[in-house]
C-alpha cells in the first residue's frame, strides 16, 4: 500500500512539470503586438519646441506708474453767506466758465448799492468844494480874501477828491465780492464728492474745499526711471518725441498711447531715479487719476533682431543657456547671450541663429544628447499611419 502512494504521487509530480514546461514560449519568438516601436518610444522625452525667429523688436523700458490729473483745483467760496443752490451733480463731468454754486447776493449787492451812495454824496460834496476854491481864488486875486481861507479851501477839496477816489474803489471791491456770489468752474474736468450741500453757510477761504475737479482729459501718467537709463532716454529723444504705453492691471485691452511731455531737472540722490512724466488724451477715460499702470516707453525699434520664446531661456552655472533640437531628435545644450526681455520674446544676441527649433517645455527632464518627442506629434503620426 505505501508503496503504491508513492508510485502515484510520482507520476503526478511528472505529468504538473511536464505541462508547465510547455507553457513557455520558444526561445526566439516575437512578442506579442508584433509591431515596431518608433524612435519616440520608451527613452524618449516629450517635450514642445518653438522656432528662432529674426524679426523687428522695440527697444523698450517697463516700470510701473501712477495716473494723476493735468490740473487739480480745490473750490473754495471767498464771501460769506449762504449757499442759495448747488447746479451740478457730484462726480460730473463741468466745462470751463460752467456755474457750480450760487451764494446769497442780497448783503453784497446792499454793500454795493451803499458804496454808490456813498461816491454819489462825495462827488457833490467835492463839487461843492470845488466852486468855493474857485471863488476864494477869485477874492484872493483881488486882495479881498485871505490868502489862508484859500488854503484851507483847497485842502478841504483835496479831501473830498481822495474819498471820492475811495469810494469807487470801494464800489469796485463791492463788484468783485458781489461776482463772488457766483462760482463758476476754472477748468474742464470731473467733479468730486460734494462737501457742502445748498442751504448751508460757507465762509470766505475756509479750509474745507466745498468740491474738488481733476480734469482728466488728457491725463499724466508719473514714473521713475532709473539714472543709468537717464543718457539712453535723453538721446532718443533728441531725435524726436517718444511714445509711452500704459495699461491697468488686469486690463487685456490694447495699452493707451501717449508722448514723453516731462522729465524732472534733478536726480533723486536717495532713490538714484529720475521722475519722468508722460501725457495721454484718455478721451475714453481709462486711465484714472490715483490709478498704479504698467508703463512702458518705447526707445526705438531694433531691426532683424534674433527672438526666441522667453520659456526656452533657462538659467545655469555659465550663465543663460537653451536646449537646441538637432535633426536626429536629440537636444544639444548651448549658452546664449541674452540682449533683452520683452515679456514672453528674448532677444538674443549670439547662441542662435534663425530657423533653429528650441525646447520651450520640459527641459528639466534633459540632458545633453537626450532623445526627444515632440508633444502632439506622435498622435499626428499615428493619425497618418491609420489612413
Amino acid at each position: 500500500m505505501g508503496v503504491g502512494r508513492l508510485a502515484i504521487a510520482g507520476l503526478g509530480a511528472a505529468l504538473i512539470t511536464l505541462a508547465g514546461c510547455s507553457s513557455q514560449p520558444a526561445s526566439g519568438a516575437a512578442p506579442a503586438g508584433g509591431r515596431g516601436g518608433r524612435a519616440s518610444g520608451p527613452g524618449a522625452v516629450p517635450v514642445t519646441t518653438a522656432s528662432v525667429v529674426q524679426k523687428s523688436m522695440p527697444v523698450q523700458i517697463t516700470v510701473i506708474g501712477s495716473a494723476e490729473p493735468v490740473s487739480t483745483v480745490s473750490i473754495r467760496s471767498q464771501t460769506t453767506g449762504q449757499l442759495m443752490s448747488v447746479n451740478f451733480t457730484e462726480g460730473d463731468e463741468v466745462t470751463k466758465g460752467q456755474l457750480l454754486f450760487a451764494i446769497d447776493r442780497r448783503p453784497l449787492e446792499a454793500a454795493l448799492e451803499q458804496a454808490q451812495a456813498n461816491l454819489a454824496r462825495d462827488e457833490a460834496s467835492a463839487a461843492n468844494a470845488a466852486a468855493t476854491t474857485k471863488r476864494f481864488q477869485d477874492l484872493a486875486d483881488r486882495g479881498i480874501a485871505a490868502r489862508a481861507d484859500l488854503d484851507t479851501s483847497k485842502a478841504s477839496l483835496s479831501a473830498l477828491n481822495a474819498t471820492v477816489a475811495a469810494d469807487r474803489a470801494a464800489i469796485e471791491n463791492a463788484k468783485v465780492q458781489l461776482e463772488y456770489a457766483t462760482i463758476n468752474a476754472p477748468i474742464t474736468g470731473r467733479t468730486g464728492a460734494l462737501q457742502v450741500h445748498e442751504g448751508n453757510l460757507v465762509r470766505a477761504n475756509d479750509s474745507a474745499a466745498l468740491v474738488v475737479i481733476n480734469q482728466i482729459m488728457p491725463i499724466q501718467v508719473a514714473f521713475s526711471l532709473p539714472e543709468a537709463r537717464l543718457t539712453e532716454l535723453k538721446r532718443f529723444m533728441a531725435r524726436g518725441a517718444l511714445r509711452v504705453l500704459a495699461s491697468p492691471p488686469n486690463d487685456d485691452a490694447p495699452a493707451a498711447i501717449g508722448h514723453i511731455s516731462f522729465i524732472d531737472n534733478s536726480v533723486d540722490p536717495q532713490t538714484g531715479t529720475i521722475k519722468v512724466k508722460g501725457t495721454f488724451p484718455n478721451a475714453d477715460r481709462r486711465l484714472w487719476p490715483g490709478q498704479y499702470v504698467n508703463v512702458t516707453v518705447e526707445l526705438t525699434t531694433e531691426k532683424n533682431a534674433t527672438v526666441v520664446s522667453t520659456q526656452a531661456v533657462q538659467a545655469g552655472q555659465q550663465g543663460p543657456f537653451v536646449f537646441v533640437v538637432k535633426p536626429d531628435q536629440t537636444v544639444e545644450l548651448r549658452n546664449v547671450v541674452v540682449t533683452r526681455t520683452a515679456a514672453a520674446e528674448t532677444v538674443i544676441a549670439s547662441g542662435l541663429e534663425p530657423g533653429e527649433t528650441v525646447v520651450t517645455d520640459g527641459q528639466l527632464r534633459l540632458v545633453p544628447g537626450s532623445k526627444i518627442s515632440v508633444k502632439g506629434q506622435d498622435a499626428r503620426d499615428t493619425t497618418r499611419s491609420g489612413d
